[in-house]
């Protein structure tokens, strides 16, 4: 029994569904329930009733829920008291568009967190780090970044990337796919390293665009305007998806965009570092099914899981 695992069973017990819980915890969800299963082996107890529809607590689950609270806040309390971070200044975190749903959670017991309230580029914000406007950040990076501005970059997450059509929901080929590339390099360079790349990869076309339709409904507008589906960005947008519209897997091989937690490689401050530790301690990244691609610069190719310089 680890404190991951009773982290995923406090998880599981306020979402009440496994899937937010996954998505809060930035885990997949087959490990997910493999987790909470392999802990219910080890206490001899069954937690949650669950079938297609529902998840509920069992009333071992209800007894157990508080004390595993506590003792998790425990934990906290005990590392706290230990590493004698309470006083430090807060640690601040820059992100670009995705961040853990749980970020403060995280690091509540060893750090205080000021997330930064300039959403920026990957670039930017990497750049941030470097010159010490910022203590970490959520970005998107290459291996060549790292070593110029001397950063160490960790894996946090993995987006699969995918394409958007009208009407047709089958899987399609990489190498049918169209990748816009947005004029505007102040914005959307790291994009458009990445898309351009991959075309040149794997076959798909480019479309140089100047509107800034990399997201929003000027994306739909390219989509219905080319009449082929377009690759997505990584960029979380609230825009709906329009009527008649469809998300499609692409395959052959499966796009991948790996966010990093991005520290100074010098970095010497015990709560930066504590807090770096407790983002990535209990990160579990599954890529799933070769073939996939990602970019030949990727500090996280397969087999590695943290950069350093």
């Amino acid at each position: 029994m680890e404190l991951r695992q009773l982290r995923y069973f406090v998880a599981v017990a306020e979402e009440l569904n496994f899937g937010r819980a996954a998505a809060r915890l930035h885990i997949a969800g087959p490990s997910l329930s493999q987790q909470i299963k392999s802990l219910e082996r080890d206490l001899g107890v069954r937690l949650f009733e669950r079938d297609r529809r529902t998840v509920t607590l069992t009333a071992h689950g209800e007894t157990l829920l508080p004390r595993t609270r506590a003792l998790l806040e425990q934990a906290d309390d005990l590392r706290r008291t230990a590493r004698g971070f309470a006083a430090s200044e807060p640690v601040r975190v820059g992100y670009v568009s995705w961040r853990p749903a749980d970020l403060e959670e995280r690091v509540s017991g060893v750090a205080r967190l000021r997330v930064d309230a300039w959403v920026m580029p990957s670039h930017t914000q990497a750049a941030r780090v470097a010159d010490g406007s910022l203590d970490l950040a959520i970005t998107w990076v290459r291996a060549t970044d790292l070593a110029e501005q001397q950063l160490t970059g960790q894996l946090l997450g993995v987006d699969r990337l995918y394409a958007v059509s009208i009407g047709d929901e089958s899987p399609v080929a990489a190498r049918d796919t169209v990748v816009l590339v947005d004029a505007d390099t102040a914005t959307w360079a790291s994009w458009n390293i990445y898309a351009i790349e991959f075309a040149r990869s794997v076959g798909a076309s480019v479309e140089r665009i100047d509107d800034h339709g990399i997201t929003g409904s000027a994306f739909f507008d390219h989509v219905r305007r080319l009449g082929r589906p377009v690759l997505s960005s990584p960029k979380r947008d609230a825009t709906p998806l329009p009527s008649g519209f469809s998300r499609r897997a692409v395959v052959d091989p499966v796009p991948l965009w790996t966010w990093a937690l991005v520290s100074r490689a010098d970095e010497t401050d015990p709560a930066v570092l504590a807090a770096v530790e407790a983002f990535t301690r209990d990160v579990v990244v599954e890529l799933g099914p070769a073939p996939y691609w990602l970019p030949g610069d990727d500090p996280f190719r397969p087999g590695a899981l943290t950069y350093q310089p």
